[in-house]
């Protein structure tokens, strides 16, 4: 599937290698742990590659100079529940001044639709630029329903990160939320009947959390 405007997938050697030990069966749980929390570093670099800079004056042990800070609207980043909150510690390492918000979303297994059950978002979420974390956009139902909830809330700056997504949650999203920016580290084959993509990495929930 060829990338639109709206769809980065950071193709990074590094970031492929990472991926590769995350998906294997036989990676254990505090590895996947581990290979989650880089790999959102690295999409963490990759995401806020566009934010605006401003000249401050400083002094260098040698000179005065004007060095560049980030300007424009602070930063909120918001887990989708649970699965989404393996990413934060890798976002968080490269944006430690980040708020950090929660919804909560489980899928009805039959119907694959997402059922809201929490919600939590700093006060101020309509004046920072919101990036939304989930491990995995499959379907894409959780991400769109995400999204909508946060747009709700008065947030107007987003942006969604993934480790890998199917295809059909990829232009569910792009479709639902043409405005918001996707950032993956790789959109993988297809969905199987029950929702899961191919060959993707199983549920990441379980194997961040250890519950199977």
């Amino acid at each position: 599937m060829s990338a639109t405007p709206s769809v980065h997938v950071v193709d990074h050697p590094l970031m492929q290698h990472k991926l590769t030990y995350v998906r294997s069966q036989d990676t254990t749980t505090d590895n996947f742990r581990r290979l989650v929390r880089e790999i959102a570093a690295m999409l963490a670099y990759e995401v806020t590659r566009d934010l605006p800079t401003e000249l401050i004056d400083i002094q260098t042990p040698v000179a005065p100079t004007r060095s560049p800070v980030i300007s424009g609207k602070k930063l909120c980043l918001v887990s989708i529940l649970r699965a989404g909150n393996g990413m934060l510690d890798g976002m968080i390492d490269l944006l430690p001044g980040a708020r950090v918000g929660h919804i909560g979303l489980y899928r009805d297994p039959t119907t694959l639709e997402p059922i809201e059950y929490y919600l939590k978002l700093p006060e101020d979420i309509q004046e920072r630029t919101v990036i939304v974390v989930d491990p995995m956009l499959a379907t894409g139902n959780s991400a769109v329903a995400a999204l909508h909830r946060l747009k709700e809330a008065g947030a107007s700056s987003l942006k969604m990160v993934c480790m890998i997504g199917s295809p059909e949650g990829v232009k569910a999203l792009t479709e639902a939320h043409p405005d918001v920016p996707l950032t993956l580290a790789a959109i993988d084959d297809h969905l199987n009947d029950h929702g899961y993509i191919v060959p993707g990495l199983g549920d990441a929930g379980d194997r961040i959390f250890g519950t199977k």
